[in-house]
């Protein structure tokens, strides 16, 4: 099979510098608009690997993200909203960039050409068949995510991907993968645009249909999020209030009492 990164290929856009701010601005939007799109177009490939991420995570299994540069961000980040949002372990899903945590604010010299590493990453968390990995790399080339990919799957352990290049090594290597193929970006080769945000996109739909599958959303309320300030307990308060006949004070006195709203609605005993 041909594999060409469509996403280093030069835009049709040229001579930016000569553009104004409204036109860069303007074709930038354009280029986004196509993201969505590009998404859609996954679905088929995302649905089979949320699903067997939902499996395996009622066994006690978790998540792990692998990835370097923007990529490696981008998991940190999906996996870093978890607990407060869905109130699980903070070792539920876990993000590991190349490089450690200094990559995260600055690039590590050639920490993503070290196809050996990202294994040696992932047992410092003891990984066992139960788990799922998801490589992430725009390319789907980069030695890292290809090569921790390629151990968890001689050891038995699920593998993902998500890349935006069709036919990459990195599809080739994952038992999941996912292509959400966008183009050319808007600065040649730049993957922290189009590329960057068709990952996030991704890991969004993947994270919370997996929280929903395993019941960590009521309705459509974040009824197990973690109260860590002000706005969230407020916003917990008023969920109270939407599911139980009780005042703001009553329902503030619930979530305080017993600490989720799930607590709160579930112990609520109507006296």
């Amino acid at each position: 099979m041909t594999f060409t990164k469509t996403t280093e290929q030069s835009s049709k856009y040229e001579h930016l510098e000569k553009m104004s701010v409204q036109e860069l601005l303007s074709n930038i939007n354009q280029e986004d608009k196509t993201v969505p799109l590009a998404v859609e177009k996954a679905l088929p490939q995302i649905e089979p690997l949320v699903t067997e991420i939902v499996a395996k995570m009622k066994l006690g299994g978790r998540l792990f993200y692998i990835g370097a540069g923007t990529s490696g961000r981008l998991g940190i980040l999906d996996a870093s909203e978890c607990p407060p949002t869905f109130g699980v372990p903070f070792d539920l899903v876990i993000g590991i960039i190349a490089g450690g945590d200094t990559a995260i604010r600055r690039a590590v010299e050639n920490a993503e050409d070290n196809a050996p590493q990202a294994w040696i990453d992932l047992q410092a968390f003891d990984i066992n068949e139960n788990d799922v990995v998801v490589g992430i790399a725009a390319s789907g080339t980069t030695p890292y995510v290809i090569g921790g990919l390629q151990a968890c799957n001689e050891n038995n352990i699920t593998t993902g991907s998500i890349s935006c290049n069709a036919g990459s090594p990195l599809s080739q290597t994952a038992k999941f993968p996912i292509e959400v193929v966008v183009g050319p970006e808007f600065v040649t080769g730049s993957s922290r645009m189009k590329a960057g945000t068709a990952q996030k996109l991704v890991l969004n739909m993947i994270t919370t249909t997996t929280m929903i599958q395993l019941g960590k959303v009521k309705g459509n309320k974040m009824v197990d999020m973690q109260l860590s300030n002000s706005k969230l307990v407020d916003r917990g308060v008023k969920m109270i209030m939407g599911e139980i006949p009780v005042s703001y004070e009553e329902a503030a006195e619930l979530l305080k009492k017993h600490g989720s709203v799930r607590k709160a609605v579930d112990n609520y005993s109507g006296q």
